[in-house]
Order: structure tokens, then sequence, then C-alpha cells
């Protein structure tokens, strides 16, 4: 996540990525492109020293490439190489629940597990996990942080979670938050939820494709990626064709979509996606229909729309805050 990217950074450490190059490309069909590349991973092992290393984070599932799933027996062999040098393994676990769904569904071997066995040999695999509860525990607000086996790291983080949060009982959170988040992680386990709800989304990405709207393939858990940079051609990466396109959705028919791409990642990133999010519980098939009409409407004209400029950017997280003028 962008976020966790920031805050590694603030504290002078230097987050890489070592997703699979198949990731990058929207267009291949790969049924787990959020896998860790293990090669990469090993040769930067290699190259710069275990002692360099703080520890390993697995993001289930991987949101920036287009909420793409990681597979049960990458999670695992990447644990291992890790163990093996003696580095600290974590999960990202804000979509657990859709990631155990990909691996129920197009793992081998897993068709017949249920949706909590899948979610404990995935934790089974870690020391620990972070966790925003926005995601996968069907609340408003929350997380949590999830230590195994190792109590000076636990006592650490709850001296800070005091600072900066509120009381480790609670973490700055009000009763009824926690009594919902309780409540949302065990309905978010429930497999008929996550197909009814991944199946949503899937067909919003069914509808793009209909409509000729380059997406991220296949389509992950939580949200459709449009291929900005392939719809757009004519916008250079410095006019942010993800942000000009985020700009014509909202003018078009109100809806509001996020940019994924040399906005939030820097200069000339690999893609430039936009996000179209689809909140829990919320929306029925015809909303999806809207929002696949105004963006078959868009790409109808798209040699018009315009790029755009930033006129004001923060120098940590700009995406959140940037603002923009038509180029």
């Amino acid at each position: 996540f962008d976020t966790t990217e920031a805050h590694i950074t603030l504290k002078g450490g230097k987050p890489v990525n070592l997703v699979i190059d198949e990731a990058y490309d929207t267009s291949t069909y790969h049924p787990f492109k959020g896998n860790i590349d293990l090669q990469k991973l090993e040769n930067f092992i290699k190259e710069h020293g275990r002692e360099n290393i703080a520890f390993m984070l697995i993001t289930v599932t991987c949101n920036t490439v287009g909420g793409q799933p990681v597979s049960m027996e990458n999670i695992k062999q990447v644990s291992e190489i890790c163990r093996r040098y003696g580095i600290r393994v974590f999960i990202d676990a804000a979509r657990f629940a859709e990631n155990a769904y990909f691996i129920k569904t197009r793992e081998e071997g897993y068709q017949d597990k249920s949706i909590p066995e899948i979610v404990r040999e995935m934790f089974s695999y870690a020391d620990g996990f972070t966790f925003s509860a926005k995601k996968d525990a069907l609340v408003n607000i929350g997380g949590m942080i999830g230590i195994k086996d190792d109590e000076e790291l636990y006592m650490r983080l709850r001296e800070l979670v005091i600072v900066y949060e509120g009381f480790p009982t609670y973490g700055g959170l009000a009763g009824r938050d926690l009594e919902a988040m309780s409540r949302g992680l065990r309905e978010v386990l429930s497999f008929d939820y996550l197909e009814s709800r991944i199946s949503q989304v899937q067909y919003l990405g069914q509808l793009l494709t209909e409509a000729g709207i380059p997406i991220q393939t296949p389509v992950g858990g939580h949200a459709v990626f449009v291929d900005a940079g392939k719809m757009l051609p004519h916008l250079p990466w410095d006019s942010f064709p993800g942000v000009a396109l985020t700009a014509e959705l909202y003018l078009e028919g109100g809806v509001r979509a996020v940019e994924i791409g040399s906005l939030l990642m820097g200069r000339q990133a690999p893609t430039e996606l936009v996000r179209l999010t689809i909140p829990r519980r919320v929306y029925t098939d015809n909303h999806m229909a809207y929002v696949a009409e105004c963006l078959s409407n868009i790409n109808k004209r798209r040699d018009q729309v315009r790029g755009v400029k930033i006129t004001y950017e923060p120098p940590v997280l700009r995406h959140f805050l940037a603002r923009f003028e038509w180029a």
C-alpha cells in the first residue's frame, strides 16, 4: 500500500517491490499476479545482505497491481526463503479473506478447503500481520497488528500504540467499532458472502471488457482497474492519464475513482491505472451498469480527453492532496 510505503520511507527505510513481471501486463492472464518473484527475492537478499533488510511484507491482495491475489504456494516459498536468511515475514492482511477466496477457486488442492482453513494456513507462514479493518473486517475504521512468538517486539509496539493511537485494549477506537470489527471478521469468512461480493466486481469487469475498455486481467477482488495508459495513449505519463480519466469520469457521471500510476508511484510508473473500488454491501448490478455506461461514453470520445498538470503537491503522499489544472 502507498501509505505503508510512506511510513517506511519516513523512518529512513526503502521499500522495494518484488512482484512478478506479469503483474504489469494488464492484458496477460495469470491467476496470481500478486505473487512475489522468488528469484528477485533471492537476488535482492544476496546483493544487499540480510543485515540490511528489516522484514518481508506480503500484501494480500496486492493493491497497486489490481487487487491481485497471492497463491498459497508463493506465500509458503517466500516464507521458506526468508526463514533461511533469518528475515521476518509479515502479511499486510487488509484483504486476507478475498485472497483466501481466490486460493480456494484458483489454486489446485484447495477447492475442498473452507475459507477459515485457508486463512489459518496463510497466516501460519508469517511472523505477524498488519491489518486495515476498513477492508476485510467490513467496518468503517480501525486496524490491528498481530505478532507471533516475539514478546519483545510486541511490548515495543504496545508502547508505541499508547503514544500514537490509545490504550492497547482499544487503540483509539470506540467500543462500537470494536464490536463491529469482531462481527465483521466472522462474516467475511463466509464463502457465500465472498462469492457474491467478488462476482459483482467481476460483473463490472465483464461490462467494461464488452465495451472495449482495457482493464487489468483477471479482475481482482475489490476493484476493477482500468488501464488508462492504453485507453488514452495520446497522453504521456507526465500528463497523468489516470488523473485525467478520473476527472472525466466524475464530470461524465459523478463517479469517483482513483489514479494508481505516475502520480501515486512517481515518475513513469510501470502502469497507468484507474481503480474503480466497489464498496461492500452497498451497490446493485444496475449501479455497475451505470459506471460502465459512463466509461463507455468517455471511451467514444477518448481522443478529446485532455491531460492535467500539477499546481500543488505536498512532499509526502502527494496523490491525496495534490491539485491540478487542465494541461
